[in-house]
C-alpha cells in the first residue's frame, strides 16, 4: 500500500449513477466528499432524502455526502473526478478550465474518444485544462455493484504520485485502485472496450453461439493491443483491469449498456431506435467511427472495429458484418 497521505476533500463533478456510485466510494475510503449535479432535481432528490432517484433510484446514499448544484463551490477540493460522457468532456472541461487552481488533480472517470477528433479522454482534457494534474480512473466497475459496497478493483493512471495520492484516497475494503503511470494505455483500454461489447452484443442477438462470442472476444483484445502498441500503451496495463478486465465485463454482461444495446441491434431494432433521447446511453455508438479513425491514422488495421463503424452508420447491412470478417484473407494468429 502508497505511503503517501490521501487527498483530503474530494469532489465528484456529474450526478449521473457513475458518479454517485464513485461518491459513496470516496465517503467509504474515509473522504469528506460533495458531488455536483447539473439537474435540479437530482440535487434536490440527494440533499432532501438521500437518494438519487433520476439515476440510481433504489440506492440509500450516505447521509454525509454533501450536493450542490454550484460548480464553482464543489471545485473547492484538493481532487477533482470527472464523470461526465466522453462526448461532452471537452465542454465541460472548458467551462472547468478558469475555476481550478494550477496542478489540481483532476480524474476523469468516463471512457470513449472523442467522435470528431479522435482524441483519447485524457487529451481532451489535458488540451481545455493544461494546468491540471490530469490522472484517469477506468476498469471493469458498474455503478450499481460500486454504490452498493461489492467487490470492485479498477486502475488510477497518472503521473508524479497523484496515481499513488488517489490511490490512498479511493481504497476501501469494497473498492481496490491499482496505480499507474500509463495514462494513455488506461484511456485507450476503457474506449474500445465499449466497441467491442457492442460486437459481442450482436453475436448474441443474431443466435451465433458461444463459440463465435468467444472468437470475436478474443480477436477483439489483439485488435485493442495492436493499436495500443502504436499509440505507446503498456501491454501489462492492456492485460490489466482496465483492458482485459473491463473488456470482458462490457462484452459479457447484459447488466453492460454497450453489450445490451448490441444484443438489441443482432435482433433487428435499428441504431436510430435504440440510440434515443432517454435510452440508456451506449457510448460504444459513437466511439466506433473514432476508433477506426484514430487507428487508421496510425495505419493500424481494425476489422471488428471497422464492421462496427459501418454497420452502426448504415452503410453495412447486419446480414452481411459476419460474411464480411469470416471471408477476410486466412493468416496466423
Amino acid at each position: 500500500m502508497t505511503k503517501l497521505s490521501p487527498y483530503s476533500r474530494i469532489a465528484v463533478l456529474g450526478g449521473g449513477a457513475w458518479g454517485t456510485a464513485l461518491a459513496i466510494a470516496a465517503i467509504n475510503a474515509g473522504r469528506d466528499t460533495i458531488l455536483w449535479a447539473r439537474e435540479e432535481d437530482v440535487v434536490a432528490d440527494i440533499a432532501e432524502t438521500h437518494e438519487n432517484k433520476r439515476f440510481l433510484p433504489g440506492v440509500v446514499l450516505p447521509t454525509s455526502l454533501a450536493v450542490t448544484g454550484d460548480l464553482a463551490e464543489a471545485v473547492r477540493a484538493d481532487a477533482l473526478l470527472l464523470t461526465m460522457p466522453a462526448q461532452v468532456l471537452g465542454e465541460f472541461a472548458e467551462q472547468l478550465a478558469p475555476l481550478i487552481a494550477p496542478h489540481t488533480p483532476l480524474a476523469i472517470c468516463a471512457k470513449g474518444i472523442e467522435k470528431n477528433s479522435g482524441r483519447l479522454v485524457n487529451e481532451v482534457v489535458m488540451a481545455a485544462i493544461p494546468q491540471a494534474a490530469t490522472a484517469i480512473l477506468s476498469g471493469p466497475s458498474f455503478a450499481r455493484d460500486v454504490a452498493k459496497g461489492l467487490p470492485t478493483a479498477v486502475t488510477i493512471a497518472a503521473h508524479g504520485d497523484v496515481a499513488e495520492r488517489l490511490q490512498a484516497s479511493l481504497s476501501s475494503l469494497s473498492f481496490r485502485p491499482y496505480a499507474s503511470d500509463d495514462i494513455v494505455g488506461v484511456a485507450l483500454g476503457g474506449a474500445a472496450k465499449n466497441v467491442y461489447a457492442i460486437a459481442c452484443g450482436v453475436v448474441e442477438g443474431l443466435g451465433l453461439g458461444e463459440n463465435a462470442r468467444a472468437a470475436l472476444l478474443a480477436r477483439s483484445f489483439a485488435e485493442l493491443a495492436r493499436l495500443g502498441e502504436a499509440l505507446g500503451a503498456k501491454s501489462e496495463t492492456l492485460m490489466g483491469l482496465s483492458g482485459l478486465g473491463d473488456l470482458v465485463l462490457t462484452a459479457t454482461s447484459k447488466s453492460s449498456r454497450n453489450f445490451s444495446f448490441g444484443v438489441e441491434l443482432g435482433e433487428g431494432k435499428s441504431v436510430t431506435e435504440l440510440d434515443r433521447p432517454g435510452h440508456p446511453l451506449a457510448e460504444g455508438v459513437a466511439t466506433a467511427p473514432a476508433l477506426v479513425k484514430r487507428a487508421q491514422a496510425h495505419n493500424i488495421e481494425l476489422p471488428i472495429a471497422e464492421a462496427m463503424a459501418d454497420l452502426l452508420s448504415g452503410t453495412l447491412p447486419l446480414g452481411e458484418a459476419l460474411t464480411r470478417l469470416m471471408s477476410r484473407r486466412l493468416k496466423t494468429e
